[in-house]
């Protein structure tokens, strides 16, 4: 029975771009626009898990860190 939802973490990644990493998965996934990095995750799901066992929903956690002056 498939999982109902999978969870990526998406960050920016340090040398510009998006990253993307699946929670409980061995999933990982870059790309250079938050638009292309959703179809780079459909993918990556796609490839990563036969037909059928596929999860219904792909939830995105996007993270911004932010440093501000004291």
């Amino acid at each position: 029975m498939a999982d109902k939802e999978i969870i990526f973490l998406v960050e920016e990644s340090p040398e510009g771009g998006f990253e993307a990493r699946a929670l409980g998965h061995a999933i990982f996934t870059e790309a250079d626009s938050f638009e292309e990095l959703k179809e780079r995750v459909r993918d990556a799901v796609r490839c990563h898990f036969d037909e059928g066992k596929r999860p219904a929903v792909i939830r995105l956690h996007r993270v911004q860190e932010e440093v501000i002056a004291v």
